[in-house]
C-alpha cells in the first residue's frame, strides 16, 4: 500500500462559474457531490431557476431587460443581460487563478453570456476554461446551430473550450433511461471534467502538480476534447486508460492530434507503481510524440478498488479538420477486432498494432 506524503495544499483560486439553467443544474451536482478546493458563482437571468440553485453566491442578470424572466432561448438577450451585470461579475472574479465557465450551448443565457464572461477572466489573468455541452438531437436543428455558433465564438474568448456531446452520452445507455437522467448524466460528465482538472491542482498526490503544470497544457490551447474511463480487477488501470483514449465523448476524433494532453489516475491507496506506469505507458503510445504531457497520480479512498482515468486533449483546431476518415470507416471493424483480442492487454495490441502498420490508430481493413 502507498503511503502519502504531507503536502502543503495549493494557494491557487479556482472559481467555478456556472451561467443559464445547465450551468446552475452542473453547479448543483457539484456541490451535491462535494467537490472541494474551488468557490461556486451561478449566474442566471431566470430568477425562479437561480433561487434553486445551491451556489451560496448567486447573481441576477439582466434584471432591468428581462425582468427576472429567461432569456427566451435568445442568445442576443444572453449577451445583453451579462454586459448588464459585467462589473458585479468581474469583482466576484476578483483574485482568481483559474477560473471554469459551465454552461450549455443552444439556449440564451448560457450561450450569448458566457463569451461576455469569458473575455473578462482572461482579462483579469486568470486560466479560463470553458466546459460546456451540445445539445442532444432531439433538442431539433435550430439550437444545434445556435449551439455551433456560440462555440465558435467562445472558443476564441477562452484559453481551453471543452465540448460534452450529450448525444454521445447515449451510447452504451440503456434504452429505458429517463429524460431526467439523461440531463443528470450530463452534469456529472461536467463535473468529472472540472474535478478532473482541479483535484490536480488542489488534492495532494502521488505524482504532484501545481498550477503552473495545468496551465502549461491549458493556456491558448483552443480547443479540447476529455475521455473518462473506469475499471475494477486485475486489469483496471490499462482498462481505465483505454477506455479514457476511446471515450465516445471524444467525437471519433484520436488524441495524437492534441499538443498537450492532461492525464488524471484516481485510485484508493492500493494503486501499484506498476499500475501508474501501464496506464501511461498506454495512453503516451496513443499520443503524438511532440505532445507536451502532463500527468497526475491522486489518491482518494472514496473509489474503493477501481482506477478512473480521465484525459484532457487540448490544441486542437477545428473539429471537422480533426475527425479520420478512414477512422470512421473502419470503426465497426475496430470494435469486433477489440472484442476478439479482448483478452490480451490494451497496451500489447497496441504496440503490436505500431510494428505492422503505420498509422497505429488505424486497423487496416
Amino acid at each position: 500500500m502507498i503511503e502519502m506524503e504531507n503536502v502543503y495544499p495549493t494557494n491557487a483560486k479556482i472559481k467555478v462559474v456556472g451561467i443559464g439553467g445547465a450551468g446552475c443544474n452542473a453547479i448543483n451536482t457539484m456541490i451535491d457531490s462535494k467537490l472541494e478546493g474551488v468557490e461556486f458563482i451561478a449566474a442566471n437571468t431566470d430568477l425562479q431557476a437561480l433561487g434553486a440553485c445551491k451556489s451560496s453566491i448567486k447573481v441576477q442578470l439582466g434584471a432591468k431587460l428581462t425582468k427576472g424572466l429567461g432569456a427566451g432561448a435568445d442568445p442576443e438577450i444572453g449577451r445583453n443581460a451579462m454586459m448588464e451585470d459585467i462589473d458585479k461579475i468581474k469583482d466576484l472574479l476578483s483574485g482568481a487563478d483559474m477560473i471554469f465557465i459551465a454552461a450549455g450551448m443552444g439556449g440564451g443565457t448560457g450561450t450569448g453570456g458566457s463569451p461576455v464572461l469569458a473575455k473578462v477572466a482572461k482579462e483579469i489573468g486568470a486560466l479560463t476554461v470553458a466546459i460546456v455541452t451540445k445539445p442532444f438531437l432531439f433538442e431539433g436543428k435550430r439550437r444545434q446551430r445556435v449551439a455551433e455558433k456560440g462555440i465558435e465564438e467562445l472558443k476564441e474568448a477562452v484559453d481551453t473550450l471543452i465540448t460534452i456531446p450529450n448525444q454521445r452520452l447515449l451510447v452504451n445507455s440503456s434504452k429505458k433511461m429517463t429524460l431526467l437522467d439523461g440531463f443528470k448524466k450530463a452534469d456529472e460528465v461536467l463535473l468529472h471534467a472540472v474535478k478532473g482538472i482541479s483535484d490536480l491542482i488542489t488534492i495532494p498526490g502521488l505524482i504532484n502538480l501545481d498550477f503552473n503544470d495545468v496551465r502549461t497544457v491549458m493556456s491558448e490551447m483552443g480547443m479540447a476534447f476529455m475521455g473518462i474511463g473506469s475499471a475494477t480487477g486485475e486489469n483496471r488501470a490499462v482498462e481505465a486508460a483505454q477506455k479514457a483514449i476511446s471515450s465516445p465523448l471524444l467525437e471519433d476524433i484520436s488524441i495524437d492530434g492534441a499538443k498537450g494532453l492532461l492525464i488524471n489516475v484516481t485510485a484508493g491507496p492500493d494503486l501499484t507503481l506498476h499500475e501508474v506506469n501501464e496506464a501511461s505507458t498506454m495512453i503516451q503510445e496513443d499520443a503524438h510524440e511532440d505532445a507536451n504531457i502532463i500527468f497526475g497520480a491522486v489518491i482518494d479512498e472514496a473509489v474503493g478498488e477501481e482506477v478512473r482515468v480521465t484525459v484532457i486533449a487540448t490544441g486542437f483546431g477545428k473539429v471537422e479538420d480533426m475527425i479520420s476518415k478512414e477512422l470512421k470507416s473502419n470503426v465497426s471493424f475496430i470494435s469486433t477486432y477489440m472484442q476478439e483480442e479482448k483478452d490480451t492487454p490494451a497496451y500489447i495490441r497496441k504496440r503490436d498494432q505500431k510494428v505492422q502498420t503505420e498509422k497505429p490508430e488505424v486497423i487496416k481493413v
